[in-house]
């Protein structure tokens, strides 16, 4: 198959390139290589990428209407991936333009390019952040998500609606996926495991919020990649599906920290915060239906995911 695979610089995108590039697929990838967090962490991404059989890397906006129309036209996808987002929920309070150009202009130009184009599917990053406050555990993909807490999910739940109605009317299969805290090696720097791996290893106390009263179910990239695939390339998927993509098992932050404070070998300082707005208190995936189409099963528990992550991010920065 020959896939786009949009935001190829960011965390997710790249390891999906690697694993599409690795099961003899071409892949197409965009970037608009945004100063977000440390553009040269995305240089590095696209470097394991760029140069590899099957591959060709093109720097444009989502949002930039005649950029991707260009990329439509001159190549012909069995399928879209879309990754690239302006990703982060508070980051969402102080930019909210950036959320509205990216998430909702830009989806629009990939449903558009999938529609004149003719391209059979299109799998589209969504979030849990569409469950809002839901207090009901674990969230069903039945749950009630139109009582978004930040901006950032009000711009994904509004992903999942664009994407229904261009399954309506235009026959497009789309293929929504709501990811839970993704985490591993090349993972974000505005995320809790690197923003605390990155404090303690400078001796600097932790921000913990809501005074660590927090859970999340947090899913190792290979197993999210695994997922990913198997929507790109799956052929028992219905015109319109919406996944939970996750762990199943939502871990205290408390924990995290403990099995970081060991793979670091640092004792961590911590400042015990307030809850910050638009962040929910805890996050856990119902899998069973991904798990029935696709028999999705993670399988990389927080004690061999996060000394993974501190390898790498040892290796990264060089630090011995």
């Amino acid at each position: 198959m020959k896939i786009l695979v949009t935001g190829y610089a960011g965390f997710i995108g790249m390891h999906v390139s690697e694993r599409l590039l690795s099961l003899g697929h071409e892949v197409v990838g965009i970037d608009n290589f945004n100063d977000y967090y440390t553009v040269a962490l995305k240089e590095a991404r696209a470097a394991r990428l760029e140069g590899k059989p099957g591959f060709c890397g093109i720097r444009v906006d989502l949002s930039d209407q005649a950029g991707i129309e260009k990329v439509f036209s001159e190549h012909r996808f069995d399928a879209v991936c879309n990754l690239a987002a302006q990703a982060g929920v508070r980051y969402s309070l102080v930019n909210p333009q950036a959320y509205m150009r990216s998430n909702l202009d830009g989806f629009v130009n990939i449903l558009e390019g999938c529609r004149h184009h003719e391209v059979p599917r299109l799998v589209y990053a969504s979030s849990s952040s569409v469950y809002g406050g839901n207090t009901k555990t674990p969230f069903s993909e039945e749950d009630r998500v139109d009582l978004p807490v930040s901006l950032y999910a009000a711009t994904k739940k509004a992903n999942e609606l664009i994407a229904h109605t261009y399954t309506h009317l235009f026959g497009l299969q789309t293929i929504g996926l709501r990811f839970f805290t993704v985490y591993g090696p090349w993972g974000r720097p505005d995320m809790a495991l690197w923003l605390f791996t990155d404090a303690m290893l400078a001796g600097k106390p932790i921000k913990v919020f809501n005074h660590g009263n927090m859970r999340r179910d947090f899913t190792y990239i290979d197993d999210i990649v695994t997922g990913v695939v198997g929507c790109l390339t799956a052929d028992n998927l219905a015109k319109e599906e919406i996944f939970n993509i996750g762990n199943h098992h939502p871990e205290e932050l408390m924990t995290l920290i403990r099995i970081l404070s060991e793979a670091l070998g640092v004792e961590p300082k911590m400042e015990m915060l307030p809850m910050q707005p638009g962040d929910v208190p805890a996050t856990y995936a119902d899998i069973s239906r991904i798990s029935a189409k696709l028999g999705f099963q993670p399988t990389t528990p927080l004690s061999v995911g996060i000394p993974n992550f501190v390898n790498w991010y040892r290796t990264f920065h060089k630090l011995s």
